[in-house]
């Protein structure tokens, strides 16, 4: 494909300029038409004898000479490649030698390189006849040999790939005659070999094959149709065989081009002549228009003197009995001056600094006219009012270059027109406006627009949240104006400032990166740099203050009755309270701040909810009538504390409200239950013990103190019944924590012991008796020792029944008295379940 027949014949041209010499070479190459976009055509590097890369160093630029770009240089590579499909018979028609010319341009220095590309033809058209018929008429008469010349078939191919041959269908009358012209072209004939006799075949229908000489081989086929007329002795002649016309280019339509005349000296039908084009070519019948009846020759497309400076038509004339007579018409086309001259820009620099140096090249670019002569000279200029100036080169070539000092700050852009004139006439202008921006220098740092943004963000925020944004203005330019954000290194709450927020480097937003908590930070700063992009970079830094509000996301905490999601919470209530009476207090709290830790609270179920009341605002529970033998032993409540936030939080407390009627006797004396803080596992195990100790010792006191009694009561003839106090054996697992605790819920004295198992949280009671026993009376007819021994068989069954309750609180009434005996007497049981198994401890009166 490379088939340079390159003959670098030397150096067209060297010629000194004043600025820069200029070295014209000439290049061959050869490339066939109709090959892909992208085929590579040859490497220029070895023929410019320039090595890898330095196309790109010099900014090669391949310009073409055409108006379109068949061709493109790869300067990385050096590869010149088909830009765009050649057909060489749209661009060069039947012109022999086609050639596109195209200039490689150097730099630094300036260098020219003509490329000559020489387009081959190969064989991609058929040849082509202009009819599908021909219709022939032939007097019976013709004597034989007789010439009968038809229109030869069209191949816009050249050479071999050209028309060769034509050949026709067998038959005994017509054979071809084929004859080479000096152009190449080769015409054909049909020749009588036999007389015709209309009345034995007044038809005929022949087929003409035309053939061409390329690979593969293209054929294009006619029909003759060949009529035998009577006899007509005489043909049409023209006045002149061959007709000269000059015709100026973009002549108007239907503009008239020349006359063509005939005479026939037969009479009547066989004298009427009609004319018309023969062995012409397709374009022909796309610009001329022929009258048939008068033989004048108009325009009938655009006539132009840059595709084609002439046209060679024959006109055939034909008479009514059939016979014919040609001549040739050759119309030579002026040029006129209908093209402007057309500015290319082949390197365009419109960005250039203020502190640019003088006779800096900002564009080059080349005139070209299409027109010929006088018509194509070029004049160039730019307006005097402006810092530039040009320098013409070789070949049209022109460079604009600074002439004076660039100042932005007092023209920042420059709209340079170049304006191209032709010396036709009339003359022809052409302008081309190139556009030219100063660019700045770094001298202006970033402005922030406050000097200090302060920003709010409720606490439990979402991490990545927006919490706003920080802007900063640059007077500068482009880079020199765009400004960076960045967040400076500090602390906040010892934790570096980056764990806290983020700032974004192009739009300044900042974002939370974590989840605050009110309660942990309430504010903090953070200092924000913005810094341009130009160099040296300039920057400006400000604070960013952060105030955390509060949400309301703490719900309400009990301090008493603490839940230790388990076992509830359980106060004693005197059957004999009266309403009003102060049964506890609810305590509980909020770690949320101002209207978030306001607390309300309401009493949300009952067993009897007509039995109490809470206080709102400070939680104290209290009765709301006098209590009645019909209302429940226990009664449990499910306290509600709301905050004052939106949404409010509430949490719930469970209560259980133990009567008791026992508590009345002047002998008892209370022991307040409060809330112990957590103490020491040893020091509790050791108040266990002395509390067990002190216990045993009461017991043993009260044992001999009830046997003195009963017997100094059977002497003087009285007897009572004593339900002996009975504490439960010893347990192997003897709980961990065991205190003494006051409770201010009780209007009366009494004393208790108290009992806390392992690991509660909460003074919850363990057991409860009282330390003094009560005394049942009985019938006196009744004797002591029954009654002894059958209230110490039944009461162990009681206690039995009663430690397999867990999980609550009970009041039992006295148990049935068996057949006959003595009852089992239990004025009180009350205890608190707070574990199960052995740890169900249990005490009763």
């Amino acid at each position: 494909m490379e088939d340079h027949f390159r003959s670098k014949q030397g150096l067209c041209f060297l010629l000194i300029l004043c600025v820069t010499d200029i070295l014209c070479v000439s290049i061959h190459y050869s490339v066939p038409e109709e090959k892909k976009s992208g085929s590579l055509v040859t490497n220029v590097l070895k023929d410019l004898k320039l090595g890898t890369g330095e196309l790109t160093a010099r900014r090669a630029q391949l310009v073409s000479k055409s108006s379109k770009e068949y061709f493109h240089l790869d300067a990385n590579s050096g590869n010149l490649l088909i830009n765009e499909k050649i057909d060489r018979e749209a661009l060069c028609g039947q012109t022999e030698l086609c050639l596109l010319q195209s200039e490689i341009v150097l730099q630094n220095p300036l260098e020219l390189f003509t490329i000559e590309m020489k387009v081959e033809d190969v064989n991609d058209n058929a040849p082509r006849f202009s009819q599908n018929v021909f219709q022939l008429e032939i007097p019976e008469n013709v004597p034989p040999n007789t010439k009968f010349p038809l229109e030869s078939a069209q191949d816009v191919d050249l050479g071999e790939n050209s028309i060769q041959n034509y050949t026709l269908s067998p038959n005994e009358h017509f054979r071809l005659v084929i004859e080479s012209k000096k152009d190449g072209r080769k015409s054909v004939d049909l020749i009588l070999e036999r007389a015709l006799d209309r009345e034995k075949q007044p038809h005929f229908g022949l087929t003409l094959t035309a053939f061409d000489g390329g690979i593969p081989q293209r054929t294009g086929t006619v029909q003759i149709n060949i009529k035998i007329l009577d006899i007509n002795d005489n043909s049409p002649q023209f006045t002149q065989s061959e007709y000269k016309v000059r015709l100026k280019e973009n002549s108007p339509q239907d503009a008239l081009v020349s006359k063509v005349e005939a005479q026939d000296l037969d009479f009547g039908s066989n004298a009427h002549i009609t004319f018309s084009f023969h062995r012409v070519p397709e374009k022909i019948h796309n610009l001329f228009q022929l009258n048939e009846i008068t033989g004048e020759i108009t325009v009938g497309g655009k006539i132009d003197y840059e595709k084609e400076t002439s046209y060679e038509m024959n006109i055939k004339a034909t008479d009514g009995g059939g016979l014919s007579g040609y001549c040739n018409v050759l119309v030579e086309v002026e040029d006129v001056n209908d093209n402007a001259p057309e500015v290319s820009v082949i390197s365009l620099t419109n960005i250039i600094k203020e502190d640019s140096p003088l006779n800096t090249v900002i564009a080059l670019f080349s005139i070209t006219d299409k027109d010929s002569g006088d018509n194509g000279k070029t004049m160039c200029s730019v307006p005097m009012n402006l810092p530039f100036a040009l320098t013409t080169s070789k070949n049209n070539y022109y460079q604009l270059m600074i002439q004076n000092p660039l100042d932005r700050e007092m023209v920042s852009e420059y709209n340079v027109t170049i304006t191209a004139v032709d010396r036709g006439s009339p003359r022809l202008t052409s302008t081309r406006i190139i556009y030219v921006q100063v660019s700045d220098v770094n001298d202006n740092i970033p402005v922030f627009e406050k000097s200090l943004f302060e920003m709010r963000l409720q606490e439990n925020n979402i991490p990545g949240l927006l919490m706003g944004s920080v802007h900063a203005i640059d007077l500068d330019m482009e880079q020199n104006g765009k400004v960076t954000y960045s967040l400076l290194p500090g602390n906040i709450g010892g934790s570096p400032s980056a764990s806290y927020i983020s700032v974004n480097s192009e739009t300044g937003n900042v974002y939370a990166l974590r989840s605050l908590d009110y309660e942990q930070i309430k504010d903090f700063r953070a200092t924000v740099r913005a810094t341009d992009c130009g160099i040296p970079p300039l920057s400006s830094d400000v604070v960013v203050q952060v105030i955390v509000t509060d949400e309301n996301d703490n719900a309400p905490f009990f301090l008493y009755p603490l839940q230790n999601s388990t076992f509830p919470c359980n106060e004693l209530l005197p059957k004999m309270a009266e309403a009003g009476y102060l049964i506890t207090k609810v305590v509980a709290v909020d770690g949320d701040s101002g209207q978030n830790s306001w607390l309300s609270y309401e009493l949300l179920k009952a067993t009897d909810p007509g039995l109490f009341s809470i206080g709102a605002q400070n939680g104290e529970l209290k009765t709301r009538r006098p209590l009645t033998e019909r209302d429940t032993n226990k009664q449990r409540l499910v306290i509600a504390v709301r905050d004052n936030g939106v949404p409010p939080q509430t949490s719930t407390a469970m209560l259980n409200i133990l009567l008791v009627d026992g508590f009345s006797d002047p002998y008892l004396k209370v022991v307040d239950v409060r809330q112990q803080e957590p103490e020491d596992e040893g020091t509790l195990t050791m108040y266990l013990v002395i509390c067990l100790a002190s216990v045993s010792f009461v017991f043993l006191l009260c044992i001999v103190s009830f046997v003195g009694i009963k017997l100094c009561k059977k002497d003087h003839g009285s007897s009572f019944i004593v339900a002996p106090p009975h504490f439960p054996p010893v347990m192997p697992d003897i709980p961990e924590n065991c205190t003494d605790s006051q409770s201010g819920s009780l209007s009366r004295n009494y004393q208790y012991d108290v009992c806390l198992t392992g690991g509660s949280l909460s003074s919850e009671f363990r057991f409860l008796r009282p330390l003094i026993p009560v005394f049942s009376v009985a019938d006196p007819n009744i004797l002591v020792n029954d009654k002894m021994s059958s209230g110490s068989q039944d009461l162990p069954n009681c206690l039995e029944n009663k430690s397999k309750e867990q999980g609550q609180a009970s009041l039992s009434e006295d148990a049935a008295p068996r057949s006959g005996g003595p009852s089992c007497t239990v004025n009180q049981a009350i205890g608190a379940n707070v574990n199960s198994g052995q740890n169900d401890w249990l005490s009763y009166q």
